[in-house]
């Protein structure tokens, strides 16, 4: 994919500029949450893996097991389809965890191709391996790619800190929120980690890993 990706911090603080112009909520959080994360990480197996193992637990939790499956060499495809049922289950993994690593480890994907495509074609072709919904596929989007304008509609913190920072009565559902997020366009990617940013500012605990 050509075009402008999030690389450095500037390229943060540029998203958040943009933020600010055009929502005075984000004009007045913004200086309270601080820089903003860049949270970029390489690409490729063990990034989807990351997302896959964060799937519906807590930061802590994922965290926990990732540090196992760090010892235990289950960061890559190779380790993954090396290890016994047993070696997975040790780690923490679910087994509807350690079945979609094993089938993502056994697709063979090309990951550097992902790269050259569109957002949604990206999103497309994750969809596809085992157990990746469009949540994980755009967490990985954001984190291993780079991309400005995803953004993950679905992730229940970003609901709940764009209810707590706009002051509304209901957490907003994913189609809300997307409606909510069009005028941060293009920086969507940005606004996400800003709202993670206040998540952690109001409830005392990280809402993304």
């Amino acid at each position: 994919m050509t075009g402008r990706l999030i690389r450095t911090e500037d390229d943060l603080a540029e998203g958040a500029a943009h933020l600010a112009r055009v929502c005075p909520v984000w004009a007045r959080i913004l200086p309270r949450i601080g820089p903003l994360p860049l949270r970029r990480r390489e690409d490729g197996f063990d990034a989807i893996a990351s997302a896959i193992v964060g799937q519906q637990i807590s930061v802590a939790a994922a965290a926990s097991i990732w540090e196992r499956m760090a010892v235990a060499g289950l960061l890559t495809p190779q380790g993954i389809a090396a290890a016994s049922d047993e070696d997975l289950r040790k780690a923490g993994l679910s087994r509807p965890k350690a079945r979609y690593l094993r089938g993502i480890a056994a697709a063979n994907l090309d990951w550097h191709a992902l790269r050259e495509m569109s957002d949604d074609d990206a999103i497309a072709t994750l969809v596809a391996l085992p157990g990746i919904g469009v949540w994980t596929a755009e967490i990985y989007l954001k984190f291993a790619l780079g991309r400005p304008d995803v953004f993950a509609a679905g992730d229940l913190a970003l609901q709940e800190a764009a209810r707590q920072m706009y002051g509304l009565k209901d957490r907003p559902g994913p189609a809300a929120l997307r409606e909510m997020a069009q005028p941060w366009r293009p920086w969507r990617a940005v606004a996400a980690r800003g709202l993670w940013a206040y998540y952690r500012l109001a409830k005392g605990r990280e809402g993304i890993r």
